[in-house]
């Protein structure tokens, strides 16, 4: 009997991580061979994995899970689907020290420009001086203690709080919307976003071109944004990047959004925004 159930247990873990694996791959749009061909595997091994009729080694879900880039939360899923122990840390809470220092130190060389931390999701974790002061000066309602609440999707996409102080509001919403729904393909499982986006793709206020992505524009590298500081209107380009080659989980879900000014008139905003700033010491 305890044979039985140990056996029982086995192939339930197989069927778990073919299952997962079937996923991935059809998610991706990928064929059998197709996935064969850039992990380096013989579609005989991929199509015993697929069904049951084999169980992947620790290397083996690795190279899979690379090469249908799988993010590193849903890897760990996978190995231990496969039951195998997780490869990637998922720490609690908080980064790695040395991510922790990288992230200081781009906060205060991009002054006095905002800089904004977020997770996967838009949250918003941390920003730097520059951050927190052209927000406030923008939406005085977030100031001075209320950033960490904040997620920027959020803002941007409510037509009663993005409407009012982004000039360009229709563009910008249009591009973080289709952004959005790209990255919730590539990620399905991530729970945070799908609520993220399911909150928003819920407001009836939401323009219907929005909510159809179009396939054949490529995402933007970068975004302009004309936000409404009080009665002027500063212009500003948005870059978001990600660390590259993460180990943790917590580092993997890492937004950077850095805000690059335009003109003149925008830095000279900045800079004076920081001037006025009350000192740290």
């Amino acid at each position: 009997m305890h044979r039985h159930g140990a056996q029982r247990y086995a192939d339930d873990r197989r069927g778990l991580y073919s299952t997962l694996l079937r996923h991935w791959r059809r998610r991706r749009g990928m064929s059998q061979l197709d996935l064969a061909l850039a992990a380096d595997v013989s579609t005989r091994h991929l199509s015993f994995l697929e069904t049951g009729r084999s169980s992947p080694s620790v290397e083996m879900v690795l190279r899979l899970a690379a090469a249908l880039d799988v993010p590193l939360r849903q890897a760990n899923a996978m190995l231990r689907a496969a039951g195998h122990p997780p490869r990637y840390a998922e720490p609690a809470e908080g980064f790695p020290p040395e991510v922790s220092s990288a992230l200081e130190l781009m906060k205060k060389h991009h002054e006095p420009f905002p800089l904004f931390v977020m997770d996967r999701s838009y949250r918003v974790l941390d920003a730097n001086e520059g951050g927190r002061a052209v927000l406030g000066a923008a939406l005085p309602e977030l100031a001075p203690g209320h950033l960490g609440e904040a997620n920027l999707a959020l803002l941007t996409l409510d037509p009663g709080i993005g409407g009012r102080v982004i000039v360009n509001h229709a563009t910008v919403a249009r591009e973080l919307m289709w952004r959005l729904q790209r990255e919730m393909l590539a990620d399905p499982d991530n729970g945070s976003l799908r609520e993220l986006l399911d909150h928003v793709e819920a407001s009836p206020g939401l323009d219907q071109d929005w909510r159809r992505p179009d396939p054949t524009t490529p995402s933007a590298a970068t975004v302009e944004l004309k936000l409404r500081v009080g009665a002027a209107t500063w212009s500003f380009l948005l870059l978001v990047s990600v660390l590259q080659a993460p180990l943790e989980v917590s580092v993997e879900d890492i937004r950077i959004e850095q805000w690059f000014p335009v003109d003149g008139v925008t830095a000279a905003g900045c800079a004076e925004l920081a001037r006025d700033q009350p000192s740290a010491g």
